[in-house]
């Protein structure tokens, strides 16, 4: 890896470059706690009202087939590729680093200052949410407006959130030794949290509550489809994160082991997980109680609610806590993860080269982590309804498609022979993959808004991108 002038001090020292320092254990670690976050603990509801029932157990089990079909894509492209940035490096190796490959990849990272804060702020907001369980009254508005039609508030609950994003910034100012050790742990604290909830829910199990289906609950017409296509968006938001350890594949101890093992078996445990604990949920809450208007107690602190119905306000405390802790972590893995890729950018010439700056003690891209915590603590001011779904689908065009095809390129079916992962029946995941994430494009309802917005923030990053172009061709031909 090269390294930029502000990476040298002198002449004579080296330069300074990321430590492979992350292990099988951790890899996983990471990957499960940016899976899990506040999603599953606030997007429940979303998913009974999208489905209309607790059929919504569809929507969950669909998003983990759809997480696994496409966590053997990264598998492949991670292993083959182990370097910095993830999808920034697949992309610019599979479509040519010095044709469509170079501006795929720019545009990629283009969009990451944008959906990337976006992710990490809804794990923020959740956290607030969570954490407004104890101070209600801030959960009152100081400023309400709109940005270009999208609701902003400003609020306590938007500073609980900010401070959110300041401790996990605070966190990872660590060498990557220090943030394995730290990942391990903090991975077995959301499991511990979602064992818990299960363990809860079927030793209070009834199934008639769980099992009560609305008439027509499974009738295959447009509302029906229209329904899972909603609610597999949230599941796709709440599986989001199983890719977490392939931004981090220069950091990463033997890649080709760890990087499959980390991706599959995160979706298998985060995934067998969710449908356990909605299943038991939904066996102690009805769903008619969930499908209540927006500000209600149920559809608010769902998991708080069906703790103290269980065993009291000291439990419904304690699992708003747990719950917390879990979107903290979210945060944490999310920043880590996704300030590599502007870096990963910045050291191959295609952004600014102030984002490619590594400690020089601690050996991270601290001007990229930065950047993007700052960037994340402005996006806390949306509602985490339209942080979800201008995430998912500014991802699904941006990273999710071009990837999938990526797989099927031939200079990728050579290098498949000679190293790396090897997913099974081959390309049959790769291609369920991109039509599951079809699917869930074209059956939103606000499908050409949102559009839109995608298109609006490609053309800015086309016009960037040749801005770029234009003055690098002239610095040439100048010297």
């Amino acid at each position: 890896m090269n390294a930029s002038p502000s990476q040298m001090s002198s002449v004579d020292e080296k330069p300074v470059e990321l430590q492979r320092g992350l292990s099988t254990w951790s890899a996983l670690g990471l990957n499960v706690i940016g899976m899990v976050g506040v999603g599953p603990f606030v997007t429940l509801p979303l998913i009974v009202a999208a489905m209309g029932g607790p059929q919504a157990m569809l929507g969950w089990v669909l998003g983990a087939a759809l997480s696994l079909c496409d966590g053997m894509v990264w598998s492949e492209l991670g292993t083959t590729y182990p370097e910095a940035g993830g999808s920034y490096a697949y992309l610019k190796h599979l479509y040519g680093e010095r044709k469509l490959g170079r501006v795929f990849s720019f545009l990629y990272a283009w969009q990451i200052l944008f959906s990337s804060p976006l992710s990490i702020a809804s794990g923020c907001i959740g956290f607030s949410q969570y954490i407004t369980f104890f101070f209600p009254n801030a959960v009152k508005p100081l400023v309400a407006a709109k940005l270009l039609g999208v609701p902003i508030v400003v609020s306590g609950q938007t500073m609980i959130a900010m401070g959110a994003c300041a401790l996990a910034l605070t966190l990872l100012y660590r060498s990557i030794l220090a943030i394995d050790k730290i990942v391990r742990w903090l991975g077995v604290a959301v499991v511990l949290t979602l064992v818990f909830i299960i363990f809860a829910g079927f030793t209070h199990f009834d199934p008639k509550i769980a099992f009560d289906f609305p008439a027509g609950a499974f009738h295959l017409d447009s509302a029906f489809f229209m329904g899972l296509g909603a609610g597999l968006l949230v599941a796709a938001y709440d599986y989001g994160g199983y890719y977490s350890v392939c931004f981090m594949g220069a950091e990463v101890r033997e890649p080709r082991k760890t990087i499959p093992r980390a991706v599959l078996g995160s979706v298998i445990i985060v995934g067998t997980l969710y449908l356990l604990m909605n299943i038991s949920v939904l066996g102690v809450l009805p769903w008619q109680e969930m499908m209540q208007e927006t500000g209600s107690h149920a559809r608010m602190f769902t998991m708080a609610v069906f703790m103290e119905r269980l065993y009291g306000h000291g439990a419904a405390s304690a699992i708003v806590v747990l719950i917390a802790i879990a979107a903290l972590c979210s945060v944490f893995a999310l920043l880590l993860g996704q300030s590599r890729i502007p870096f990963a950018a910045a050291q191959d010439g295609n952004f600014p080269s102030w984002f490619g700056a590594i400690h020089r003690k601690l050996r991270i891209p601290h001007h990229s982590l930065l950047t993007l915590g700052t960037m994340t603590m402005v996006c806390c001011v949306f509602r985490l309804q339209e942080v979800i779904t201008a995430l998912v689908v500014i991802r699904i065009l941006f990273q999710f498609l071009l990837q999938g095809l990526a797989v099927l390129l031939p200079q990728h079916r050579r290098e498949r022979k000679e190293r790396g992962y090897r997913m099974p029946l081959y390309p049959l995941p790769a291609l369920l993959a991109m039509a599951g994430f079809l699917f869930i494009l074209f059956s939103r309802p606000n499908f050409t808004r949102e559009i839109r917005t995608a298109g609006m923030i490609l053309l800015a990053g086309l016009v960037v991108f040749g801005i770029r172009f234009v003055s690098g061709r002239k610095e040439n031909l100048s010297t």
